[in-house]
């Protein structure tokens, strides 16, 4: 680890001020702090935020308001959020081990880095990590990468499970800098990598989180999360679906899906949100419906299982909530 500079933030005001892409804001550490052993982030300053008023979790006429310091496991275990936004509870519950989850916050998770190997390996070359190095993933082990929004700059895929429901759900994601506050919707706030895989999102170096809306809306209350990986605990997902369905009778009248697991950023699937729209909720509606979840996929040498799995994982979300009625 390289030598850096350390201070406590006592306001947003303080914590933002004289920042810049040199410095890097500690919450949980989950991640900054090992990606910094690795010397794969090399910040010159960490400033510390834990001392700052971003937490609490409140439920009003315009969502559900989640501070950005607000530790995974709290959130998960809140009895507004299991209510009215399960998928959210379950997603967080299938995040990570127990010990994580308890250190790391929701404005983290959602600027967590990729897990790709050899964004981690600072000896392979990584477009990721340093740019116009190369894509070491391109021609080697992938089966875990993105097979959605990749471009041959990059493939890594998008590491959170937090933010696959909350792009499923319209969420708003709240920004604070010397200039001000903004708010941007979640589903933009992540940029594909094109050219420039270094780019991960619209966050600028002097801009922190301070937290999330979740809209309140008639389909969030009937949602899941579902996770497909590899081994049942601890480990990253090989494809995931968030699926919110509002129903009258047995027709579908709205729907919010999002995939992880497949995508370079959360990836909304509105072609299926489509096609389930104004149909009987039935499996073969589901059936009908998924064949559009990866389209526009391009997969690589090892994981071209992944289009299939998708679609099997999406009608079994959805058979799920069908049969939770």
């Amino acid at each position: 680890m390289r030598p850096y500079t350390y201070a406590q933030a006592r306001s947003v005001r303080e914590a933002v001020r004289g920042t810049g892409p040199d410095t890097a804001f500690l919450a949980g550490g989950t991640t900054l702090v090992d990606l910094m052993k690795l010397e794969v982030m090399t910040p010159e300053h960490v400033v510390d935020i834990n001392r700052l008023p971003l937490d609490g979790i409140t439920l009003d006429d315009k969502g559900l308001h989640i501070g950005a310091l607000e530790r995974m496991s709290d959130v998960a275990a809140d009895r507004t959020v299991r209510e009215h936004y399960p998928m959210i509870a379950q997603a967080l519950e299938l995040s990570a081990s127990a010990q994580l989850r308890n250190m790391a916050s929701v404005g983290g998770n959602l600027l967590q880095r990729t897990r790709c190997g050899y964004f981690r390996d600072v000896t392979t070359p990584c477009n990721k990590r340093e740019p116009g190095s190369g894509c070491s993933a391109l021609e080697g082990v992938n089966r875990g990468h993105a097979i959605l929004g990749t471009s041959e700059a990059c493939i890594a895929t998008h590491p959170s499970d937090l933010a696959v429901p909350l792009v499923a759900l319209s969420t708003v994601v709240h920004l604070a800098s010397a200039r001000g506050t903004r708010h941007v919707p979640l589903d933009t706030f992540y940029t594909l990598p094109g050219t420039t895989p270094d780019v991960e999102n619209v966050l600028r170096p002097d801009e922190l989180i301070t937290g999330v809306t979740v809209p309140r809306s008639p389909w969030a209350a009937r949602s899941v999360y579902v996770k497909v990986r590899d081994r049942q605990s601890y480990e990253f997902a090989l494809t995931s679906a968030a699926v919110a369905l509002e129903l009258r009778g047995r027709t579908i009248t709205s729907a919010r899906i999002a995939a992880g697991g497949v995508g370079t950023r959360p990836w909304r699937l509105t072609a299926v949100e489509r096609a389930l729209t104004g149909r009987p909720a039935t499996s073969a509606t589901f059936e009908a419906a998924v064949v559009h979840a990866a389209d526009g996929a391009r997969p690589r040498e090892h994981n071209g299982f992944k289009p299939a799995l998708l679609r099997r994982t999406l009608v079994r979300a959805l058979t799920e909530l069908r049969e939770s009625r």
